[in-house]
């Protein structure tokens, strides 16, 4: 596909974004307010991914008076906890009911405005996806697998009815949201830069019917750990008689709707002292399925086992990943129902997610008998897999798995 330029909304005329089949390449105007500068030397912005993509250069013609320096944004990176933060640009694309999208933009970073009769407000026709942006040291920016959340957000949208970007627009657009928020991409070290893209319906409609318009979403924060304990053991409570999600239902995509109906129990076991809630199958009551946002591992010597996906539980982008890594790594892995009998014998218990990564887990509690794994530490076995995908994620080991997008 040849580059489509569109002019952006607060940038300089000849500075372009322009959608590939592998990426979008940004370059904001010098002479913004904030303490963003872009000043680049003889040369064109270009984007090169891991995956052997060619570089591809659009027809923005630069000064050659330039060299390349970017500040960062002026917080406090030492204390970055996992909360939001206003940054400089959104991307913003819609498409009407039975259309494709098509065209985006990216946008001054602001609220939106909605129809109060917007399906998304009234019946829940959403979706989300989360993935994150690394800083390496050398100035570059690493992505992790974001065709997998591509590929998540087009399943979860034909189970919620709704039109969703192809792969390709979908990985366009992130890329160019994080290059136009580069400045708050975290320093090496010090946390990452959480993307969330968000698929919704847009459209006024009073009938339960889907909505007559779309839109999708990208924003971004940066961040820090999840968990306020960091990569320190979390103490879970199982709760059988509140349920994530059932059979038939919509547990196995990530709809806006799955994370509302957590809060209720999720907030009473905060109230108890717990970090989150390990929920049970909602049939026979025995079987694990995840935490509210994450899916859950168990460790039994050389074994680990984790929840089968089955319609009711989320396919993890990261949980996938370590599976993967985690064999590689000579470990047996099982992915089947896992009883929750299981959790008293296991020598380590871990969450994994986008935003915790990997979470080792200190203690379960469950009809009131508390289960402590390593002595309140981290266990070898979790502290191994964290360390070999964070340091995969943030460039910092050769990614001989090819999941990482770089962008320069």
């Amino acid at each position: 596909m040849d580059c489509a330029a569109a002019l952006l909304p607060g940038f300089h005329p000849n500075y372009l974004l322009c959608p590939s089949r592998h990426f979008s390449s940004l370059l904001p105007k010098t002479d913004l307010s904030s303490p963003l500068k872009f000043q680049l030397q003889n040369k064109q912005l270009s984007l090169a991914s891991s995956h052997g993509f060619s570089p591809v250069i659009c027809n923005a013609t630069l000064s050659d008076t330039y060299s390349e320096t970017v500040e960062l944004a002026d917080i406090d990176w030492d204390n970055l906890g996992f909360g939001f933060l206003p940054t400089d640009y959104m991307y913003n694309m819609k498409c009407a009911q039975g259309e494709s999208f098509s065209n985006g933009e990216l946008q001054r970073f602001g609220n939106i405005e909605l129809s109060p009769s917007a399906g998304v407000l009234n019946y829940g026709q959403g979706l989300f996806e989360g993935l994150k942006a690394y800083r390496k040291e050398d100035g570059n920016i690493l992505l992790f697998r974001p065709e997998e959340n591509a590929l998540r957000m087009r399943l979860g949208a034909e189970r919620m009815c709704m039109p969703s970007p192809t792969v390709d627009q979908f990985v366009d657009a992130v890329k160019a949201t994080v290059l136009a928020n580069k400045r708050w991409i975290p320093p090496v070290g010090k946390g990452s830069l959480y993307i969330r893209p968000l698929l919704m319906g847009s459209g006024a409609v009073l009938g339960l019917a889907p909505a007559p318009e779309y839109t999708f979403l990208i924003y971004v924060s940066p961040v820090g750990n999840y968990f306020k304990e960091g990569v320190a053991p979390i103490h879970l409570i199982v709760e059988d008689n509140l349920h994530r999600a059932t059979p038939g239902g919509t547990g196995g995509v990530k709809t806006i709707g799955n994370y509302a109906a957590v809060l209720k129990a999720q907030s009473a076991a905060k109230e108890q002292g717990y970090s989150d809630v390990l929920y049970l199958d909602c049939v026979h009551k025995k079987y694990l399925e995840e935490v509210s946002s994450c899916n859950i591992f168990v460790v039994k010597g050389n074994l680990i086992s984790t929840p089968a996906i089955k319609g009711t539980i989320l396919p993890g982008i990261t949980r996938k990943s370590i599976i993967d890594v985690a064999r590689t790594l000579g470990f047996q892995v099982e992915e089947r129902l896992v009883h929750v009998d299981e959790l008293l014998d296991a020598d380590e218990v871990f969450c994994t997610g986008t935003a915790v990564v990997v979470s080792p887990v200190g203690s379960i509690t469950y009809h009131g008998e508390r289960v402590p794994y390593n002595e309140g530490g981290v266990g070898a076995v979790s502290q191994q897999l964290y360390s070999a995908l964070t340091r995969l994620q943030m460039g910092l080991i050769k990614d001989n798995m090819n999941w990482t997008v770089e962008l320069s």
